[in-house]
């Protein structure tokens, strides 16, 4: 069983890496982002290589569970993940050929994430002695939504979704092995890290590659089930130092471009990691940056859940937004040079 994870990351590395050779030719083809005023990159790069990673992550899960004999209702679970994973998957590749209303675009990403919430979790609750059930869940729908649409937000600079997701999904492969959330989440965890390591190399700066809708949403939504799973745990701190970079650049953004009264659905270099690029940081010192708070995030997340009392908990809460908004800060004023 220890052995389990290991299988599912180093098969879904395999897989994703395999499918990127396999699928970017034919990307290239269909599939090509080109460059304008307010993108990061500046050739024509297919997008559409998180079907890579999705393809990968899923039939490694699906490896993990057989060897691990996981019974039925961890079967269904899954089931009912991938089924709205892949019809998060639809719904990013039909916008990256064929853009969508920003409003049906919501609808559908609110059905997903409603499919997973009401489907693979529906006895699990976070604050059931302090929040009514139905105020809970209206919160975490929007919670999932909002997940979902900030890690397609963040995923405007080569391997800033691996600098920021690969740590995370870690973090939570290795709680699994050690029993501080259920096996089939640590072995989805492990699947989605490996997914991203064999997508990295053709994200690498200068990316070959990129994720594309098709693969940024669906990527937030297995994340955004992870951390419920593990805030389901009583571990809610956690769950929330984890993100915490990709949370606040997102949300700092969105608060500000909303009052600015800017069309909040529409492409922009707001986001401070872009303004880090503006401010004269190059992508490697960007992404580095960011992967190195969230191994910090990691550890502060870790400590959570190892002291769970209060007052660890919130010291945890509290270095981890003072780490977060030191880099916030730092890529908004740009690099000190002499």
């Amino acid at each position: 069983m220890l052995l389990i994870p290991f299988v599912a990351l180093f098969a879904a590395a395999f897989l994703a890496a395999l499918l990127c050779v396999r699928l970017r030719p034919l990307l290239l083809r269909y599939a090509l982002a080109r460059p304008n005023a307010r993108s990061s990159h500046k050739v024509p790069t297919p997008q559409g290589g998180g079907l890579a990673v999705l393809i990968g992550t899923l039939l490694a899960l699906a490896v993990a569970l057989w060897l691990g004999r996981a019974e039925s209702e961890a079967w269904r679970t899954v089931l009912i993940l991938g089924s709205a994973v892949v019809a998060l998957a639809v719904v990013g590749a039909w916008d990256d050929i064929r853009p969508l209303p920003a409003s049906l675009r919501l609808v559908l990403q609110a059905a997903c994430v409603g499919y997973v919430l009401f489907g693979a979790a529906p006895g699990l609750r976070l604050f059931p002695e302090i929040v009514p059930l139905a105020v809970e869940r209206a919160l975490a729908l929007l919670a999932g939504v909002w997940f979902v649409n900030l890690v397609n937000f963040m995923d405007g600079l080569d391997w800033i979704t691996v600098a920021g997701i690969v740590p995370l999904a870690g973090a939570l492969a290795l709680a699994g092995s050690l029993g501080a959330i259920d096996p089939v989440t640590g072995w989805l965890s492990a699947a989605l890290c490996g997914g991203l390591i064999g997508f990295a190399p053709f994200n690498k700066p200068v990316a070959r590659l990129f994720l594309g809708d098709v693969g940024s949403l669906p990527i937030g939504l297995v994340t955004a089930y992870l951390l419920y799973r593990l805030a389901g745990t009583g571990a809610f701190a956690a769950a929330v130092i984890l993100p915490l970079y990709h949370i606040a650049d997102a949300t700092i953004t969105l608060l500000r471009r909303l009052a600015r009264g800017e069309k909040v659905w529409e492409a922009h270099r707001s986001h401070f990691y872009q303004q880090a690029t503006t401010n004269g940081f190059s992508v490697i010192a960007v992404v580095r940056r960011v992967a190195l708070l969230n191994v910090a995030l990691v550890v502060l997340a870790g400590i959570s859940i190892a002291w769970p009392q209060t007052g660890v908990q919130l010291g945890c809460l509290v270095a981890a937004g003072l780490l977060t908004g030191l880099l916030l800060r730092r890529f908004a004023a740009g690099p000190r040079h002499g």
